[in-house]
């Protein structure tokens, strides 16, 4: 076999660049084989790949008898978007919850728990944290994981993150670059476009992503993100202006630099995933994310071959595939230190995670005589099509932890179909079954959904004396009701609520906002 790039074989030089996903809950034949034979370097986990913290240190045990040195990464915001509690919901509070505290030391030692679990489980790289500003209040993919919309406060959050993660031994890797949290558009779908000034890039998105650096952060994820003021052309992902002369030029940069999932339609629907693969590549980036949509030995086929044509017919300087992989390399080796040295969690769960979700509870409005609620109550849950960033099986909500506290509770999930096929419905399945009793409306971003936002208002119009629960980025509030702000939809940001309205639980009454 032809030999490229300090004397390493083609084959393993184009395995070495990518970070493929798999089905199931051990490891396939076909991705242990191009760890052991031909050179993959990394593997990431998706919330498929999951049952539990044990079977997962059983299936990275597996992967690293192929390769002790193997990256290991997981998306592991907590918050919204978990994959190690796709299936129960997460046991810790997202960005904006932490945000909404704003202790940073709170947000460090939330982030050490996360990564004393993944290194635990073999996890050995992090795809998180979010350093992205959410400056556009209906940005529709970004949202609660941001820490907020205060670049300073996003700021000194980040840092607290990376230095929790990476003192538990997991890798952090601040995204999505040069930030995400000014867009309208979900870069799932489509590209996003950031229509700030190179100044106001520099003043309000780039200062979470520095503070990173100063903490030590190992990796950085790019955004796909079109950033005129940067580069009129080319995605970020895809840019050598903003992956090589920002990035690494100005901003000084040296580690990891991994693409956001490259199967994205923000760039495969201008390139292809091949395409948008080789033009990462070449543009800067040293490792490529594939598999939370194509998870098969036939997309890594693809790449591979892509990544090699592009070596001969000169798209893509063997030199610069070279330097990728020799950072993936540098990267695998620190991987495999911190892996060798992983020791077992016990299966002893900290309880911070409901510590500091009860501490981001916000309460708009007089709950004097409402909350505690006086009697059971009917739960009304207004639900929105999430995002593919987070597991759509993941439960949310507070009618589930709240019957466990009053098993008199009833409730009904309503999403905007059910309501366009049933004109009646809302008042049948909401207003009617509440009538004499303490009605609760949890909503999730409405004020980024017209539909959600006309069901609210009509439920308060008939019960004006309703608690309203915002599980999302927090909105106007409508007039006469108490609203409650738990800045996430995670399984102990429902506890939280749940205990305040059922007048249980340690924490004391949140303040007013």
């Amino acid at each position: 076999m032809q030999s490229h790039g300090r004397g390493e074989p083609l084959t393993r030089l184009t395995h070495a660049v990518l970070q493929p996903g798999f089905e199931g809950t051990e490891a396939p034949d076909w991705v242990r084989r191009r760890i052991a034979e031909e050179g993959l370097a990394a593997v990431v986990l998706f919330g498929r790949n999951i049952r539990s913290p044990e079977q997962v240190a059983r299936l990275t045990s597996a992967l690293r008898a192929e390769n002790p040195d193997l990256i290991i990464a997981i998306d592991e915001e907590a918050g919204d978007v978990t994959r190690m509690e796709a299936w129960t919901g997460a046991s810790r509070p997202g960005n904006l919850a932490l945000g909404a505290v704003d202790d940073p030391a709170l947000t460090e030692s939330v982030a050490h728990d996360i990564g004393r679990e993944l290194h635990a489980a073999g996890i050995s790289l992090n795809y998180a944290p979010s350093a992205d500003v959410n400056s556009n209040p209906r940005n529709p993919v970004i949202g609660v994981r941001s820490f907020g919309p205060a670049t300073d406060l996003v700021a000194r959050h980040t840092a607290a993150w990376v230095r929790g993660l990476q003192s538990a031994g997991v890798a952090a890797c601040a995204k999505h670059f040069p930030g995400h949290g000014d867009t309208a558009v979900d870069s799932h779908h489509d590209l996003p476009r950031v229509t700030a000034s190179a100044e106001e890039i520099a003043a309000t998105a780039l200062p979470p992503f520095t503070a990173a650096m100063e903490a030590g952060v190992r990796v950085v994820m790019t955004g796909h993100l079109l950033v005129p003021a940067l580069d009129p052309e080319l995605p970020a992902t895809l840019s050598p202006r903003i992956l090589d002369d920002l990035l690494r030029g100005t901003l000084g940069f040296d580690g990891l630099v991994v693409t956001d999932g490259i199967e994205m339609s923000a760039v495969t629907g201008r390139y292809g995933i091949d395409g948008a693969t080789v033009r990462a590549v070449a543009g800067g980036a040293d490792a490529v994310c594939v598999g939370g949509e194509s998870a098969d030995e036939t997309t890594t086929d693809l790449l591979t071959t892509a990544l090699a044509k592009a070596v001969h017919d000169g798209t893509l300087p063997e030199e610069r595939l070279a330097r990728a992989a020799s950072r993936v390399a540098e990267f695998a080796a620190w991987s495999g230190r911190r892996a060798r040295s992983r020791t077992a969690a016990n299966g002893v769960r900290s309880d911070i995670g409901l510590v500091a979700a009860r501490r981001a509870l916000r309460v708009v409005g007089r709950p004097d005589g409402t909350l505690p609620l006086p009697a059971d109550p009917h739960v009304v849950e207004l639900v929105p099509t999430s995002t593919l960033a987070i597991d759509r099986q993941t439960p949310w909500g507070v009618a589930g932890p709240l019957r466990e506290l009053r098993p008199g509770a009833t409730s009904v999930r309503l999403t905007q179909p059910d309501l366009a096929a049933d004109a009646d419905l809302l008042d049948r399945t909401a207003l009617t079954p509440a009538t004499g009793r303490p009605l609760v409306v949890v909503v999730r971003d409405a004020a980024r959904h017209a539909w959600m936002s006309d069901a609210l208002n009509r439920l308060l119009a008939g019960r004006p004396d309703a608690v309203v629960i915002e599980m999302g980025v927090p909105g106007s509030t409508s007039p006469g009701a108490v609203h409650l702000a738990t800045h996430g939809a995670t399984r102990v940001s429902g506890q939280a609520a749940a205990e305040l309205l059922a007048g249980v639980g340690d924490s004391p009454f949140p303040p007013p906002s």
